[in-house]
């Protein structure tokens, strides 16, 4: 990559070898007592717990029940690294008490408002806003969907920390939470400067048939915000593990992205006034796009962009989109709420509960084959810059890394 050779302070992470082959980086080993320090310092005098979710909570999680059943990776591996780890001499080395481990109902949607009802490791219902929110200062939550949305609005309510960690598995453990997490912060915050007040951002997007959709985000202005990990001090806060990336939301966009539905099915969206109006079909299930396009008639909120996000990191692939959209090349659109992101769509505002999703749609190479980022241009005043090309960072963002070390 040509924009490597012109800065040689670059860390070995940032090298051109290492960015084209992320899966060459080498990592220290998965470490609780250092990834829990530095991304909640202080831990002295914390109360910590752990929530995992189920579709039958009561079920699996008195005694421990689910570890013994086939399936639930992610919540055996709540168990085994963090449960188990926090019991193993982590909560006293950081200072800190509780550990316990509890359940709610799978929310079955990307952050969803959770259930009231928890379960302990003993099968008796409790309430998270009356027996768990009020008495942690620390909240783990490691899921099978995100649950960063409605735990960011309990914290500020109840003055609680914590993090959400949905779609933990192995890749993610040896690699997005064994980095050192004052690294990633100070990348972030080199390439939030590198983006901020940005006026607008243009994304051309290439298919396999040659053509170009070029979708345009107004961004007024605003001040970038950054998912960097680190959740120190003691206000309220959630941080997303891993973490990585930096974010706006749009108060305006139009033109035309492409998507890639989860069976496969490619369609082209058309976004006018910040909104997805329409799908098209490229290729797959025809009955896909019409079920889509029901969708934004009954609803139209559902299709609202509510973000709009640019990894950071350089990470192996690891399934998971928690890691996969924090990658240094990658950008991703939102739809649905943003009100944990300091938007304006709120829950309340969509015609049904179910609906009020944040769902990301992220593009990469693994992820969107049939995509290509054949450019991303910002503009800032009378700056216009180059972002990303084909899915690598430009010689710009490579020298806002390289600056200040």
């Amino acid at each position: 990559m040509q924009a490597t050779a012109s800065c040689p302070t670059l860390p070995d992470y940032l090298r051109e070898e290492i960015l084209l082959n992320p899966e060459k980086r080498r990592f220290p080993a998965f470490d609780l007592r250092r990834l829990l320090g530095t991304v909640f310092e202080p831990t002295e005098g914390c109360r910590v717990c752990i929530l995992v979710d189920f579709d039958e909570p009561v079920d699996l999680i008195r005694d421990c029940a689910f570890l013994r059943e086939d399936g639930f990776a992610v919540q055996k591996n709540a168990h085994r690294y963090f449960f188990e780890g926090l019991h193993g001499g982590v909560m006293q080395d950081l200072g800190m008490t509780g550990g316990e481990l509890y359940a709610y109902r799978c929310s079955h949607g990307s952050n969803l408002d959770l259930q009231e009802e928890v379960w302990d490791t003993q099968g008796r219902q409790l309430s998270l806003d009356r027996d768990i929110y009020p008495n942690y200062d620390l909240i783990l939550c490691i899921s099978t969907f995100s649950a960063t949305a409605p735990l960011t609005a309990k914290a500020r309510q109840f003055g609680f920390r914590g993090a959400t960690l949905h779609g933990l598995n192995d890749i993610i453990l040896n690699s997005g939470l064994a980095v050192d997490y004052q690294a990633v912060s100070a990348d972030a915050e080199r390439l939030r400067l590198a983006l901020t007040r940005a006026d607008s951002i243009e994304i051309d997007f290439e298919l396999e048939d040659g053509r170009v959709l070029t979708a345009w985000l107004g961004l007024g202005g605003q001040e970038a915000q950054k998912s960097h990990g680190l959740c120190n001090g003691r206000t309220p806060d959630i941080a997303n593990l891993p973490a990585g990336e930096v974010y706006f939301v749009p108060n305006d966009a139009r033109g035309q992205f492409p998507m890639k539905y989860e069976d496969g099915t490619l369609g082209v969206l058309d976004v006018e006034n910040r909104c997805i109006v329409r799908s098209t079909l490229i290729a797959g299930n025809p009955a896909t796009i019409d079920a889509h396009n029901r969708r934004l008639a009954d609803d139209p909120m559902t299709g609202t962009l509510g973000e709009l996000g640019f990894g950071t990191q350089v990470l192996p692939v690891s399934g998971a989109d928690i890691q996969d959209e924090k990658v240094l090349g990658t950008c991703h659109l939102a739809t649905g709420r943003d009100d944990h992101l300091g938007g304006d769509i709120l829950p309340s505002m969509f015609k049904k509960h179910e609906n009020s999703t944040h769902d990301d749609i992220l593009f990469a190479p693994h992820k969107t084959p049939n995509f290509n980022i054949r450019q991303v241009r910002m503009r800032r005043g009378e700056q216009h810059e180059i972002l990303i090309e084909h899915f690598r960072p430009s010689r710009y963002l490579m020298e806002a890394l390289a600056s200040g070390r």
